[in-house]
C-alpha cells in the first residue's frame, strides 16, 4: 500500500503507464490530468507515504522515485488505423487526427507527427516538406483525456490542442506514445540541465541563487538541531515511561503508559520524516534552482529569437511578393523610353537590396495592376521614376481642369508600397501615437481636419431634423446623423495626416448643399481640432475633438474626447453628445479591420429628451449582426417613444413604440412584429465610388475634399505639400517634405517657449498661443472650456485678406 501511495507523491513515471487492457496491480494512469491516486497532487497518500519511507530507513521519497524511473516500461502495440510507428520505444508516431479549429469549421483532419519530444501537425502528409502548422514541446505539456476518443494537449496556456481520434484504441495508442515521449523529453532535459553550461546564468543570478541556498541550508540545520532536541527529550520520555512500567501499578495505568509510549515512538518517526523531507527539499532546490534560472534565460532568448524570426519572415514575404509582382505585373521596358534606365535601377534596388528592409511593410497590400486609362503605370514597388512622375503631374493637371467644371470623382490610385510595420510599431506599444513620427506610408491623403469634415457627408439628416415639429422625431434624425458619421470608417484603415498647429480646412457648399464648414487645429499637444458648420437650412454644428490613441500590440485604440453640439435655429433645441472608441485590430499580423464600441447619450438641453445609443463590439461568438447599433428615445420622464436599430456601416431604422396594457394592469412595450408596421428608415449609406478599393476607400465626398480650390486661406490643408505629394504617388518626396514641416513646427514651438521664458524673466505679460478663428471660452450649456467660432473667416475670404494667417507650410 505504501508503494502505491508513494507513486501518487512523485507522479507517474514510464512504469506507471500501461496500454489498455494491460495487467498491473497499481492504478492505471492515462494522461497528466484528472484526479485519483495517480495524480501528483497533495493528499493523504503523500503524508502516509512519507512517514512510511522514514520508518523504513529514513530515505524519503527519493528512493521510490528512482525505482519508478528505472523500472521497465511497457511497449505499446504498434500499428493501428492511420498511425505508424518508427521504433519499438513508442517515442515516434505519425498519423491522422482530428483537431478543433473553431466554432464554424469544428474538427478538421490534420496529419500529426510525434518525434524527438515534439508534436507537430500539417494539413496533409505532403505538406511536411515545406510548411509546419504548429508544434508543441511535450517536455512542458500536459496531456488530459476527455472521453473515449478525445484528448487535450496543453502547454501552459500558450498552446492548447483539442484532438480527437477515430476510435478509443487509436486514442490510447496516441496517449501512450505521447506520455512515453514526454517522459523521455523530461529525462533528456534533466540530463542536459545537469551537464549543461552555466554561462547562460548571469553572475547576479548566481549570487542570488547561492544566497538563497545558503539560507535554506541554515534553516535545515536549525531543523536538525530541533530534531536532536526532540530525539533527546523523546528518549528521556521513553526512559521515564519504562520506569513507570516497572513499578507496581494498576493494570489500567499500565495500559495508559503503553499507549503514551507508542505515541511517543510515532512522534519520533514523524519528526525524522519531516527532517528527511526538508533535506530532500534542499536537494531539490539546489538541483532545480539552476534549471529555473536557465529556463528564465531560455525564455528571454526565445523572445528575442521570435522577434528576429518575425522580422526575417517579413523580409522573406516582401521578397516573394516583389518577385511575384515583377513576374506578373511589371510592364515591359522598351529601350527607347525616356525613363527606362532610371526605373530599372529603382526596381532592381527595391527587389534585391536589403538596405531598405527596415522600411518595408510586410502586411502585404493587394497587388493591383494599374489601368491604362488612369494615366500612369508602376515600374516596380517604387514608383518615383521620372516617367511615372510626369504622368502623375499630367493627370493631376487634368484633374484640376476638371474640378473647375465639376467635383472630381477620382484621385491617383494608391501605389503598392512596402513597409516593415513591425520594425516601427514594436517600440510603440503603450505609447501615444500622436507623439511618434510615422512615415506617410501609413497615411491617407487627407488631414484630420478633412476627416472631421466628413461628418457632414449625410448633412441632409440635419436638414430633415430641422423641419420636424416633434422634438422626439427630431432626436431620431439627430441620432441617425450621429451614427452615419462612422460609416466612412469601415474600410478606412489608413490614418489621416496630423494637422500642423494653425492649419485650417474650409468646405464651402453653400450653393450646392446649403452649408459651409471651417476646421482649425487649435492645439498640438494634446492634438485638438475645432469645427464649426452652419447651414441656411436652419442648423449649426460645432465641436472640439481631442484625439488620444494607444497602441496595445494587437490593436490600436482611438479615443476622441470632446463634446459635439447641434443647434436648430427655429426651435432653439440644443443637442450634445460625445463620440465612441474606435479600435483598429490586427495591427501586426492579419488583415486590418475597424470596430466601434461604447455608448452615446444624446441630450436635448431644452426639452430634456434623451437618446441612448449602444455600439455593440464585434464578437466572433455572437449571433448578432456585425457592427450592430441599438437605441431608445425617451422623454424627460424616461418613457420610451422610439426604438432605433441598425448598423453603423449600413443603415438605421426607427420604430414607434406604442405602450400596450400589461398583465398586471401596467404598460408594456410593443412587440417587435407589431412594431414592423411603424418602421421608418432614417438613414442608408451611399455606395462607394467605382474602384474605391484603389483610392483608400474614399467616399464621393472624401474624393473632393483635397481637390484644389482657389481663394482659400494659405493655411488650408489643400495646400499642404507633403499631403499633395503623397496623393500624387510621390511618397519618398512626401516623407522628406513631412520631416521638413515637422521640423519647422518644432522650431516655432521652441521660439514661443523662449519668448515665454524671457517674458517671465522680464516680468512682462506674454500671451500664449491663441487660435486664429476660434476663441477658447466656457460653453454656456456644458460649462466646459472649449473653442467656439468667433467669426470673420468668410469675410476675410471675400476680401482675400489673409495677413493674420501664420506661415506654416
Amino acid at each position: 500500500m505504501a508503494a502505491t501511495e508513494l507513486r501518487g507523491v512523485v507522479g507517474p513515471g514510464p512504469a506507471d503507464i500501461a496500454a489498455p487492457g494491460g495487467g498491473g496491480a497499481g492504478p492505471q494512469v492515462v494522461g497528466g490530468g484528472g484526479g485519483g491516486r495517480g495524480d501528483a497532487g497533495p493528499g493523504s497518500g503523500a503524508a502516509s507515504g512519507t512517514v512510511a519511507a522514514a520508518a523504513a530507513g529514513g530515505q524519503g521519497p527519493g528512493a521510490w522515485r528512482v525505482a519508478a524511473e528505472t523500472g521497465p516500461a511497457p511497449t505499446p502495440a504498434a500499428g493501428g488505423s492511420g498511425i505508424s510507428g518508427t521504433g519499438g520505444s513508442g517515442s515516434a508516431r505519425e498519423g491522422w487526427l482530428f483537431k478543433w479549429t473553431n466554432y464554424i469549421k469544428g474538427y478538421q483532419r490534420r496529419w500529426f507527427v510525434l518525434s524527438n519530444g515534439l508534436l507537430s501537425y500539417y494539413r496533409s502528409k505532403a505538406e511536411m516538406r515545406h510548411t509546419c502548422r504548429g508544434t508543441i514541446n511535450l517536455a512542458t505539456a500536459n496531456i488530459t483525456v476527455e472521453d473515449s476518443c478525445n484528448f487535450i494537449i496543453s502547454n501552459g496556456g500558450a498552446q492548447t490542442y483539442h484532438l480527437k481520434a477515430s476510435s478509443e484504441v487509436e486514442r490510447q495508442r496516441w496517449v501512450t506514445a505521447l506520455e512515453l515521449a514526454k517522459a523521455k523529453a523530461v529525462k533528456m532535459l534533466a540530463e542536459s540541465d545537469e551537464s549543461g553550461d552555466e554561462e547562460s546564468v548571469s553572475q547576479t543570478d548566481k549570487t542570488e541563487l547561492q544566497n538563497t541556498l545558503r539560507t535554506l541550508s541554515s534553516k535545515v540545520e536549525d531543523l536538525s538541531t530541533c530534531n536532536d532536541l526532540i530525539a533527546k527529550h523523546g528518549t528521556a520520555l521513553q526512559r521515564s515511561l519504562s520506569e513507570l512500567e516497572s513499578l507496581k501499578l494498576p493494570a489500567e495505568s499500565n495500559e495508559k503508559i503503553k499507549q503514551v509510549n507508542e505515541r511517543a515512538t510515532l512522534f519520533r518517526i514523524t519528526s525524522n520524516a519531516m527532517i528527511n523531507a526538508c533535506r530532500d527539499f534542499l536537494v531539490l532546490a539546489q538541483t532545480h534552482s539552476k534549471k529555473w534560472q536557465k529556463s528564465l534565460q531560455y525564455e528571454r532568448d526565445q523572445r528575442i529569437r521570435l522577434e528576429e524570426t518575425l522580422e526575417q519572415l517579413a523580409k522573406q514575404h516582401n521578397h516573394l511578393e516583389r518577385a511575384f509582382r515583377g513576374a506578373t505585373v511589371l510592364p515591359a521596358h522598351t529601350s527607347g523610353s525616356a525613363g527606362s534606365g532610371k526605373d530599372q535601377c529603382c526596381s532592381g534596388k527595391g527587389d534585391m537590396s536589403d538596405e531598405d528592409d527596415e522600411n518595408e511593410f510586410f502586411d502585404a497590400p493587394e497587388i493591383i495592376t494599374m489601368p491604362e486609362n488612369l494615366g500612369h503605370k508602376r515600374t516596380g514597388s517604387n514608383i518615383s521614376g521620372a516617367s511615372s512622375d510626369i504622368s502623375l503631374d499630367e493627370q493631376y493637371k487634368h484633374q484640376l481642369e476638371e474640378t473647375k467644371k465639376e467635383k472630381r470623382t477620382r484621385i491617383p490610385y494608391k501605389p503598392n508600397y512596402s513597409l516593415n510595420l513591425w520594425s516601427i510599431m514594436k517600440n510603440c506599444i503603450g505609447k501615444e501615437l500622436s507623439k511618434i513620427p510615422m512615415p506617410v506610408n501609413f497615411n491617407e491623403p487627407l488631414s484630420m481636419l478633412q476627416r472631421l469634415t466628413e461628418d457632414l457627408e449625410y448633412h441632409e439628416l440635419l436638414d430633415r431634423a430641422a423641419k420636424c415639429e416633434n422634438s422626439l422625431e427630431q432626436l431620431c434624425y439627430v441620432a441617425a446623423f450621429t451614427v452615419s458619421s462612422y460609416s466612412t470608417t469601415v474600410f478606412r484603415t489608413s490614418k489621416p495626416f496630423n494637422p500642423l498647429l494653425g492649419e485650417t480646412f474650409e468646405l464651402d457648399r453653400l450653393e450646392e448643399n446649403g452649408y459651409r464648414s471651417l476646421c482649425e487645429q487649435v492645439s498640438h499637444h494634446p492634438p485638438a481640432a475645432a469645427h464649426h458648420a452652419e447651414s441656411k437650412n436652419g442648423w449649426t454644428l460645432r465641436q472640439e475633438i481631442k484625439i488620444t490613441s494607444k497602441f496595445r500590440g494587437k490593436y490600436l485604440s482611438i479615443m476622441p474626447l470632446g463634446t459635439i453640439h447641434c443647434i436648430f435655429h427655429a426651435t432653439g433645441h440644443h443637442y450634445t453628445w460625445k463620440k465612441v472608441t474606435t479600435t483598429v485590430h490586427n495591427i501586426i499580423v492579419g488583415k486590418l479591420w475597424i470596430d466601434q464600441s461604447g455608448e452615446i447619450d444624446i441630450v436635448n438641453h431644452k426639452t430634456g429628451d434623451k437618446c441612448n445609443l449602444k455600439f455593440v463590439p464585434y464578437s466572433y461568438f455572437s449571433r448578432d449582426v456585425a457592427r450592430k447599433v441599438t437605441g431608445e428615445v425617451t422623454d424627460p420622464s424616461g418613457k420610451v417613444h422610439f426604438a432605433l436599430l441598425g448598423t453603423w456601416d449600413e443603415k438605421m431604422d426607427c420604430f414607434k413604440v406604442q405602450p400596450v396594457s400589461g398583465e398586471n394592469g401596467g404598460d408594456a412595450r410593443q412587440r417587435g412584429h407589431e412594431a414592423e408596421e411603424s418602421r421608418v428608415m432614417l438613414w442608408k449609406r451611399n455606395p462607394l465610388p467605382k474602384n474605391a478599393e484603389n483610392m483608400y476607400y474614399f467616399s464621393e465626398l472624401a474624393l473632393t475634399l483635397n481637390a484644389w480650390e482657389g481663394g482659400t486661406a494659405p493655411t488650408d490643408s489643400r495646400l499642404r505639400p507633403d499631403q499633395r505629394l503623397m496623393e500624387n504617388g510621390r511618397w519618398d518626396e512626401a516623407n522628406a517634405e513631412k520631416q521638413r514641416l515637422e521640423e519647422k513646427q518644432r522650431l516655432s514651438r521652441k521660439k514661443r517657449e523662449a519668448e515665454a521664458m524671457k517674458a517671465t524673466e522680464d516680468g512682462t505679460p506674454y500671451d500664449p498661443y491663441k487660435a486664429l478663428w476660434f476663441e477658447r471660452k466656457k460653453d454656456p450649456v456644458t460649462k466646459e472650456l472649449t473653442h467656439i467660432y468667433r467669426g470673420e473667416y468668410w469675410e476675410c475670404k471675400e476680401k482675400q485678406d489673409w495677413n493674420s494667417c501664420p506661415d506654416i507650410f
